[in-house]
C-alpha cells in the first residue's frame, strides 16, 4: 500500500542533484579511485564485502557536499579529496553497523552484506573502513578536520545506542526522535559539510555557514526517509516498505499517530510495535492511522522547514553555481517523497 504525500510547499517540481554531480564529477573520479585503493586488503573478505556496499548504487551525496562545500571557497588542493572519501568511508561503516543493529535482509534492492557474509563480517569490515577513514584524515594533517569527524563518530554511535533505548517505545517524543536523527544522520551531514571550508581556509564563519547547511539538510533528509518507508514503493527505497514498521522503530509518523489517537488506537500501536506484533494486516490498519491523522504530510512539513533553515545558513554567501547546486539539493531531497 503506498500513500500521497501532497506537498504543496514545493517551489521546483524539477529538483535534481544532477548540478551537483555535473560539477564535482571530475573530483568525485578521483573520490572513488581512492575509495577502491583503500577498500584493498590482502584479506580478501575485506574488499568483498566493503564493494558489495559501495558498488550498490547509493547517489555518494555526503563525499559530494565535501567536494562542493570546498570548491565553493575556491579550494585547489588535494586535500578535499581525502576528506571525502574519508566521509564515504565512515558513511559505509554505519550502513554495515546499521543492518547488524537492525537485523535488515535488503538495502538498495539487494541483499545486506550481513545475508551474505554473516554479522560479524559486516561489523569488523566496517571497522576497517572506518580505520582507512582515520588514516586519510590524518594524511591531510588539519586538526581541525579531524576533531570535525572523529566528533561526528563519537556522535554516530551515540545515536545507534539512544535509538537502541528508544526502540519499541511509544512514549518516545518527538524531541527524543529528533535526538536520534540528528546524531545517526545529520551529524554526518554536518561533518562533510563543514570539512569543505576548513580545507579551503574559510574562516569561523564560511564553517558555521556549512556546518549550519549540513545538519538541517541532513534533519530533512532523515524526516523523508521515515515517511517514504510508509508512504513510498519498494524499488524507490531499496528496502521493503513498511520494513521500519517490522522492525518496531518509531519514527515520527508513528510518533505522531500514536499521540492523536483514540486510547483503543494507541493500545494498538503498543501491541504492534512494543510487542511485535507487525503482521502485514497490522500494517494495513497501521498505514490507515497514519493516513487519518495526517502524519506523513506532518513529517514532511517537519522537513520543509528544516530545509528553509538549511537554505537560509547559506544565504548570505556569494551566488556561484556551487551555491545553486547546493540549493538544489534541498528540494531534491524533500521532493523524492513524490
Amino acid at each position: 500500500m503506498g500513500v500521497v504525500i501532497p506537498l504543496e510547499e514545493s517551489k521546483n517540481k524539477l529538483a535534481s542533484i544532477k548540478p551537483l554531480v555535473d560539477l564535482t564529477r571530475a573530483d568525485m573520479e578521483r573520490v572513488n579511485q581512492l575509495i577502491l585503493s583503500k577498500a584493498g586488503s590482502d584479506v580478501q573478505m575485506i574488499p568483498e564485502v566493503a564493494n558489495h556496499l559501495i558498488s550498490s548504487g547509493g547517489k555518494r551525496l555526503r563525499p559530494m557536499l565535501t567536494l562542493a562545500a570546498a570548491s565553493l571557497f575556491d579550494y585547489r588542493g588535494e586535500n578535499h579529496v581525502k576528506l571525502a572519501t574519508s566521509v564515504e568511508f565512515m558513511h559505509t561503516a554505519t550502513l554495515l553497523h546499521d543492518d547488524v543493529v537492525d537485523e535488515s535482509d535488503l538495502r538498495r534492492g539487494k541483499s545486506t552484506a550481513r545475508m551474505i557474509w554473516g554479522n560479524q563480517a559486516s561489523v569488523l569490515v566496517g571497522d576497517f573502513l572506518l580505520g582507512q577513514a582515520f588514516r586519510m584524515m590524518v594524511d591531510v594533517g588539519s586538526l581541525d578536520a579531524l576533531d570535525v569527524l572523529s566528533s561526528a563518530a563519537c556522535i554516530i554511535a551515540e545515536g545507534e545506542v539512544l535509538q537502541l533505548s528508544v526502540a519499541k517505545n511509544m512514549e518516545t517524543t518527538e524531541d527524543d526522535y529528533l535526538s536520534v536523527i540528528r546524531a545517526k544522520t545529520a551529524a554526518l551531514f554536518a561533518a562533510a559539510a563543514e570539512v569543505g571550508p576548513i580545507v579551503a581556509e574559510a574562516g569561523k564563519s564560511g564553517r558555521n555557514a556549512l556546518k549550519s547547511y549540513g545538519m538541517n539538510l541532513g534533519l530533512a533528509f532523515q524526516l523523508v526517509d521515515d515517511a517514504l518507508d510508509y508512504g513510498g514503493k519498494a524499488a524507490d527505497l531499496g528496502k521493503n516498505v513498511g520494513d521500519d514498521f517490522r522492525e518496531g522503530k518509531i519514527t515520527l509518523p508513528v510518533i505522531l499517530a500514536y499521540r492523536r489517537g483514540t486510547e483503543d488506537e494507541r493500545a494498538f500501536w503498543r501491541d504492534a510495535i512494543e510487542a511485535g506484533n507487525s503482521t502485514d494486516a497490522n500494517l494495513e490498519k497501521a498505514l490507515g492511522l497514519i493516513t487519518k491523522y495526517g502524519t506523513l504530510s506532518d513529517t514532511i512539513g517537519r522537513a520543509v522547514h528544516y530545509g528553509t533553515i538549511a537554505r537560509d545558513a547559506l544565504a548570505p554567501l556569494p551566488d556561484t553555481v556551487w551555491k545553486s547546486s547546493l540549493m538544489e539539493v534541498i528540494d531534491f531531497c524533500i521532493e523524492r517523497v513524490n
